[in-house]
């Protein structure tokens, strides 16, 4: 039994999916109450922006700090088919112009601008929230990385980019809920989301959804373009001088985080019921950054359970000394980038590993056994009749 337990250890990634999914199905669901559930909904939309950095950071070596252009994209898409949807003529009857999303009103617009039009219908909100993270992504990479733009120069890019995104939000606050953003967020296609039964089946959705994008960012790091993104991320010379378009593959992975970040925001916004420019910031996409270097940058399990810690480490630090966390999270980055380089996943490998094969192999029935070399000398020399007679 202990050698089939030895064995199938090996296929710890197997083993780590099933745990990790057993307790956000199961554990969590029985342990927490409803609030404290949907806290932890909220902490899985995150873990999507870690898995999509993993793609992008870990693997292909993209280190992007504007994360939160992409989450907010989604989350933006999301917030404006539900804003359109509490705001019939019969909600806003009261308004000077019915019809309308009140902030709109009061900013003393009278017609629904042009670009909120298409998100009346749900169809088109799941294209927008699927396409057009990947979109912006694939226009911010292609136009940097077939220049060669990399390291540190990208990663301070998109966080100018971000900036810029939540300083034309605020500025726009007739057509976007400025600084506020986009808020009282009741109902999807009827179903009021904000009653406990609502929660923990959109909890169950985003669990849902986390698993299907693991399995995919599986299936792409064990592919073709999973073994490129490696070679791009560690000799991205000798690719491209074997004839692949770098600047094509690179890119490539930034969509993918994208449209992983993008998929997490609007299911954010389904899940706390509304959604602002305080997540697309710069202070935000730092923190999406975070997540994955302490859950471990190349493991895709890690970060996730990096989101989930770092996560539920800022609400319990926030609710007993709110002044403190920033200082903890800055504190927190500089340890993991200075001595734990692979985190969370690092410290697994490195020690938890080596630790549960040893002991595996210690209570292994085989160490007990006697194999035929211990039976051989566990028997009397058998001395024939011309030695006994000597």
């Amino acid at each position: 039994m202990f050698t089939v337990l030895s064995r199938t250890f090996r296929e710890r990634q197997v083993w780590a999916v099933a745990f990790l999914f057993l307790l956000i199905a199961v554990v969590f669901p029985l342990t927490f109450d409803i609030f404290r559930l949907n806290l932890m909904g909220k902490y899985l939309t995150y873990a999507f922006v870690a898995v999509g950095l993993v793609l992008c950071w870990g693997q292909c070596g993209i280190l992007s700090l504007g994360q939160g252009i992409f989450f907010g994209i989604g989350g933006y898409c999301m917030a404006m088919f539900l804003k359109l949807e509490a705001s019939t003529p019969a909600e806003t009857r009261i308004q000077t112009t019915p019809g309308i999303p009140d902030f709109m009103d009061w900013n003393q617009l009278t017609s629904l601008p042009d670009f909120w039009l298409p998100f009346h219908s749900f169809a088109l909100t799941i294209a927008a929230i699927l396409v057009l993270p990947a979109l912006a992504a694939g226009f911010i990479g292609y136009a940097m990385f077939r220049r060669r733009v990399g390291g540190v120069y990208f990663a301070i890019i998109t966080q100018a980019i971000s900036a810029i995104l939540t300083i034309l939000i605020i500025g726009q606050q007739g057509y976007t809920g400025g600084i506020n953003g986009i808020t009282d967020l009741r109902t999807l296609m009827g179903w009021d989301i904000r009653t406990d039964e609502a929660k923990y089946i959109l909890y169950y959705v985003n669990a849902l959804c986390l698993m299907l994008v693991v399995l995919f960012s599986f299936f792409v790091m064990r592919s073709k373009l999973g073994r490129l993104l490696v070679a791009v991320r560690d000799k991205e010379d000798r690719v491209r001088f074997s004839g692949y378009d770098v600047a094509g593959i690179k890119t490539l992975a930034f969509c993918f985080s994208a449209l992983f970040s993008g998929l997490g925001g609007a299911l954010f916004t389904l899940q706390v019921g509304f959604m602002s420019p305080g997540f697309i910031g710069i202070v935000a996409s730092i923190e999406m950054v975070i997540f994955c270097a302490v859950g471990g940058r190349l493991s895709i399990i890690g970060a996730i359970y990096g989101a989930l810690i770092v996560n539920g480490a800022k609400t319990t630090i926030s609710e007993a000394m709110p002044e403190v966390w920033l200082f903890v999270m800055g504190v927190l980055f500089i340890a993991v980038v200075l001595y734990f380089p692979q985190g969370l996943a690092g410290l697994y490998r490195d020690y938890v590993t080596p630790f549960l094969h040893k002991r595996l192999s210690f209570l292994s029935p085989s160490r007990f056994a006697c194999t035929p070399t211990m039976m051989n000398a566990q028997q009397p020399i058998q001395r024939d009749d011309h030695e006994k007679n000597h």
